[in-house]
């Protein structure tokens, strides 16, 4: 069976530009990403979907130094840019993860990958209904279940962020297209926010990485955040999937 982790990562960001390149301790946020993705036990192979742009060069570099492939397609059309790093594959589950969460944790991506494989799930996460902190985003699905999307997705939002489709049309939100599943955590954590889109957002995953490593649990950066409110209140005011919600707000039918 293979399971083929996909990471999306590009170069531009309206918010924070070239985020995913800004170093801590020397080393770049995308390979501290990488390095932690690469310690799951159940992923059998991992690709990063790029763009053609100009700064991907830094991206590609980072991934060929790690022995990670890579993919450049559509900047704006993520859905076939995924599903195009992913067909060459033709891997019985996808991971999807994205580069502006770099301190996502290698146990949370195999839980979400047990519970789908061994559920008969064709999609499981811990995003339609979170409970763990924003950073920890997790989605896995059989590789069928993509290519529906891909063939079958019309609005511009359902190709800007490659799941809607899938997730609108889950089991678990009341569709019949795709028997899925919610992973939950041990206690609802989803008000913290180690992700990166934003200078304050920077600034608290800094914090983390220099006070407690980028070895650590998931769980051993809560328990920090928990220890030091100082550094949990330095982005707590930003809005969970915010791009998202703009792209709801302007969304239209493109095929």
């Amino acid at each position: 069976m293979k399971v083929l982790a996909i990471t999306q990562a590009r170069y531009g960001s309206t918010r924070l530009p070239a985020k995913i390149l800004k170093e801590v301790g020397g080393m770049p946020l995308l390979e501290i990403h990488l390095r932690r993705i690469l310690k799951s036990e159940l992923i059998s192979e991992l690709k990063v979907a790029t763009t053609p742009e100009e700064g991907a060069v830094y991206i590609t570099a980072i991934a060929d130094r790690l022995g990670v492939g890579y993919h450049k397609g559509s900047v704006d059309d993520v859905l076939d840019r995924f599903y195009q790093t992913a067909l060459p594959e033709n891997p019985d589950y996808v991971v999807r993860l994205t580069s502006d969460c770099p301190l996502i944790d290698p146990e949370i991506i195999d839980l979400v990958i047990k519970t789908c494989i061994e559920g008969g799930y064709d999609y499981a996460s811990n995003t339609l209904f979170p409970t763990y902190p924003d950073g920890m985003d997790t989605e896995v699905f059989k590789f069928s279940a993509l290519r529906k999307a891909w063939e079958e997705a019309r609005l511009q939002s359902e190709h800007e962020h490659v799941t809607p489709y899938i997730k609108k049309n889950s089991s678990v939100m009341g569709g019949s297209l795709f028997k899925s599943f919610n992973v939950e955590a041990s206690a609802d954590r989803s008000e913290l926010r180690m992700t990166i889109d934003e200078p304050r957002d920077f600034e608290l995953i800094k914090a983390l990485i220099e006070n407690v490593g980028i070895e650590a649990r998931c769980s051993d950066y809560i328990a920090y955040l928990d220890a030091h409110p100082e550094v949990k209140a330095i982005n707590s005011s930003i809005m969970r999937n915010e791009g998202y919600a703009k792209s709801l707000a302007n969304d239209k039918v493109i095929k």
